[in-house]
């Protein structure tokens, strides 16, 4: 394994240690030495299934409804929101619609769709997904669970580089400076805030867009019956998604199709009748000329232009729904080439009708489907923003396990897909930031500009991001990453540049909503952290545990106590306050810590690693449960039957090794470790134990016959390791404690202003409305017992 032969490599770096800190520290690390082998079998888990055609296709038509609603549904307000004054110069149409046909080939085309796309975290898109990425191919993680003993954990996906390359260079400047991996998550958080705001923003730009076609074959109606109809359709919208979108996600990929449909029916009629002559906007000779005409409008109306290529950041978020491949045929095949035609028919419009700019889209209907028309786009509004509301959702879990959000509600809406959640608190506050944005702006123009503003960050962020993807990942040539960082950074500084002329006009928006949101991230990530180190500074030493005793000095009441840790390896402080405060603890202690791996699922059957702390006499334990980030904070109600299944196991399995082993470490996947000479058949039967895929994987090389699970967890009549699980069993029955720690973060008196509000105010605050731990993992209030601590910063 990978993991190992890092751990090995440095073994004389660590000989050397132990001698200046002296023999205390040795012994701790031999009895109770870090778990090293987790995520070793995980490691390129993921390979895009090979499909059939026709199930290719049809994952194609299935993607446009839940990747594809927010980019389809832009023809609604782009030309409003370039020309929002009216159109002056009929040559302008042409330049706009210039600058409209090579923004979707650049960006969602080229750079998404055949770049970006590729860069999944095993199938899961977003910022945090990328950043997953990174984190296991260089030690860029500032998230709690990479901490000294915890290195080989998470970043098990360590990629040799040449000393001299690029790749190597590039990781040792990241790696070497705090300062630069503080940047590199902040940088991550800025992109997932302004994700965040575009779930905001999105429903309400087109809900209100759709509601607007009322105006034109009902003139009488005034703008705030337009209002009161989207917010509407928003508080329904909003009050549904509890049931989740596997009731109704059937209905999502027709009615996109069918709005693809329409649009480039209508474009081409458009075209055909009004103005043939607007194809020759494929010449990007007239983006051209159109900026030659000076003047700050041309310029400043690029932020409306910048619209047509909303929704590729929700295209990113909800790729773990189909294959690449299946997203890259709907674009190349239905999406690309209807958009096209519906913007060069709305120009061919506009050509003829200028003064209906501010109604191009539904102007430009003919009167004969105009009502169908109508329905269609109010459906495909509602689809665009549930799939922002869901890119959303899943941005905020991926937070939650990098330990950047504080704990929330996550609901999965169904057995079928996991990926489909729902976040109570969340959406919630969407739909009340959503409404307020609808009723306060009261038009397009105004929540356009804010729209603008949070894409064109998300999509530098991204280009950022995949710099450094295409250098540590897939170790392109420096010349290629250059290139595309550099292309990509035209395009979107030029855009950026155009959205900050609206920063008063409403481009402000998304950038106070984003800075809320950061705050928050960022301060629950800093006290989360320091909450780690608390831990790691002041965990109690292994040795002075062994100098108590089997009985620890205390007196050993029937039961299993299960202590929460965050710790992979050491005795948690929390431990030692508890003993001290009650001379007394459980016959049977487990160490439980439960760890976030930077990938994005870790399989039922691999979740658990149990070794033993301690002479046998002792009884002492340590489990960790092992969680990606599509896993976590999802309700267990198996946890602790589970976690006592494996460490049965673990037992059992400990006890058929003994004649075997020549190691006098306590843990199974230490005799390995200490074995590299063994044949390779062995070799392989033991790499088997290191991470327990099931009772019959492991029992099979040993030629031993599959047990039930009923056999494995509690039979004394079981030889080997029988009288210790029998002890084990009458423990549990004696009852289970769930230990968890209750530390309580506050700032020094000396601290600075912003800190001690940072820590006594805000963090505190976080803690005290966010869910708790034991609620995760389904402990009865009856069982759960919080040991308190203040720790100051």
């Amino acid at each position: 394994m990978a993991a190992r032969g890092v751990e090995g490599s440095t073994g004389g770096e660590i000989s050397e240690e132990s001698d200046e800190r002296g023999s205390m520290w040795d012994l701790d690390q031999q009895l109770d030495q870090p778990m090293d082998e987790e995520a070793g079998r995980l490691r390129n888990m993921y390979k895009e299934k090979k499909f059939s055609a026709f199930l290719l296709l049809q994952l194609s038509f299935q993607s446009l409804g839940v990747v594809y609603g927010d980019l389809g549904t832009s023809p609604l307000y782009v030309f409003y929101n370039t020309f929002p004054h009216g159109i002056k110069d009929p040559e302008d149409i042409i330049g706009a619609l210039s600058l409209i046909i090579y923004s979707l080939t650049l960006i969602p085309l080229l750079k998404y769709v055949f770049v970006v796309c590729k860069a999944n975290d095993n199938g899961q898109g977003g910022t945090f997904a990328l950043y997953s990425l990174l984190c296991r191919h260089a030690k860029v993680n500032t998230i709690p669970n990479q901490h000294r003993t915890d290195e080989e954990l998470t970043t098990y996906s360590r990629t040799t580089f040449h000393e001299q390359s690029f790749a190597a260079q590039t990781k040792r400047w990241l790696e070497k400076n705090p300062s630069r991996k503080n940047s590199l998550l902040i940088l991550v958080l800025v992109g997932t805030c302004m994700v965040i705001g575009d779930g905001i923003l999105t429903p309400a730009i087109s809900v209100l867009s759709a509601a607007g076609g009322l105006r034109v074959n009902l003139p009488h109606i005034n703008n705030g019956v337009v209002v009161v109809v989207a917010v509407v359709i928003l508080v329904s919208l909003f009050s549904v998604q509890h049931y989740g979108t596997d009731r109704v996600g059937w209905l999502f990929a027709p009615v996109v199709f069918l709005w693809f449909l329409f649009i480039a029916s209508i474009g081409m009629y458009n075209v055909c009748k009004h103005d043939p002559s607007v194809l020759k906007a494929f010449s990007p000779v007239y983006i051209y000329r159109y900026f030659k005409r000076g003047g700050q409008d041309r310029w400043t109306s690029l932020g409306g232009i910048m619209l047509s290529i909303t929704g590729i950041e929700a295209l990113f978020a909800d790729l773990s729904h189909f294959p690449v491949s299946a997203v890259q045929i709907a674009f190349t095949v239905i999406v690309f080439p209807c958009l096209l035609l519906a913007y060069s028919g709305q120009a061919a419009y506009l050509r003829k009708y200028p003064h209906h700019v501010e109604d191009a889209f539904y102007q430009s209907i003919p009167k004969s489907v105009y009502w169908p028309m109508f329905v269609i786009a109010t459906f495909a509004a509602i689809v665009a923003s549930q799939a922002t509301i869901s890119a959303t959702f899943s941005l905020i879990k991926q937070a939650l396990a990098h330990g950047c959000f504080p704990r929330v509600k996550v609901v999965h809406t169904s057995r079928k897909f996991l990926g489909q959640i729902y976040v109570p608190d969340i959406n919630w506050i969407l739909m009340i930031l959503c409404i307020a944005v609808t009723a306060g702006f009261k038009n397009q123009n105004q929540i356009g500009n804010a729209y603008g503003t949070a894409v064109v960050i998300v999509m530098l962020v991204t280009t950022l991001l995949m710099m450094l993807i295409m250098i540590l990942v897939w170790r392109c040539h420096w010349v290629l990453v250059l290139l595309f960082t550099f292309l990509s950074l035209v395009v979107e500084c030029t855009y950026f540049s155009a959205v900050l002329f609206k920063v008063n006009q409403g481009g402000w928006v998304p950038l106070v909503i984003a800075a809320a949101f950061l705050i928050i991230m960022y301060v629950w990530h800093y006290g989360t952290l320091k909450r780690y180190e608390f831990e790691m500074h002041s965990k109690v030493s292994m040795a002075w545990i062994l100098g108590l005793g089997p009985s620890l000095g205390l007196v050993r009441v029937p039961g299993v106590g299960l202590v929460y840790t965050e710790l992979a390896s050491g005795v948690p402080h929390i431990f030692s306050h508890f003993i001290t405060n009650l001379p007394a603890i459980h016959s049977v202690v487990v160490f439980v810590c439960v760890k976030n791996l930077p990938v994005y699922t870790v399989p039922e059957e691999e979740r658990f690693l149990v070794k033993r702390i301690g002479p046998k006499s002792f009884h002492m334990f340590r489990c960790v449960a092992r969680y990606g980030y599509r896993d976590l904070h999802k309700k267990d109600d198996n946890f602790e039957k589970r976690l006592f299944e494996s460490l049965f196991l673990f037992i059992r399995l400990e006890s058929m090794m003994e004649g075997c082993s020549d190691s006098d470490d306590y843990s199974i996947c230490a005799s390995q470790q200490q074995q590299p000479h063994r044949d390779g058949n062995e070799s392989r039967n033991l790499e088997t134990f290191d991470t327990f895929d099931s009772v019959e994987s492991v029992m099979a090389p040993l030629g031993v016959t599959k047990r039930t699970s009923h056999t494995v967890t509690g039979s004394s009549q079981m030889s080997g390791g029988g009288d210790e699980l029998e002890f084990i069993n009458g423990c549990r029955d004696a009852g289970v404690v769930h230990i968890m720690g209750n530390t309580v973060i506050r700032a020094r008196r000396e601290a600075r202003f912003y800190k001690r509000i940072a820590i006594d105010y805000v963090y505190a605050f976080l803690r005290k409305i966010c869910r708790e731990n034991s609620a995760i993992f389904n402990v009865p209030q009856e069982s759960l017992l919080n040991v308190g601590q203040i720790f100051y910063v």
